[in-house]
């Protein structure tokens, strides 16, 4: 059983998300062979001010 988890910056709307859970989903059967019950996902939302990347806070102004 193949579990995936995810970790986004919060704002995807629940359609993305579920687009997202779908799509992972499909490709993880047509590749593992699996079924499609067995796939689980955990989607973590982060918000902008714990996320960093180059030293720098998402929430944190970008030039």
């Amino acid at each position: 059983m193949p579990t995936y988890h995810l970790e986004l910056l919060e704002g995807r709307t629940v359609e993305q998300k579920r687009k997202l859970v779908q799509e992972i989903t499909r490709v993880t059967v047509e590749v593992l062979g699996t079924s499609p019950e067995a796939v689980d996902i955990v989607i973590t939302d982060v918000k902008r001010e714990n996320w960093a990347s180059g030293g720098k806070l998402w929430s944190d102004p970008r030039s």
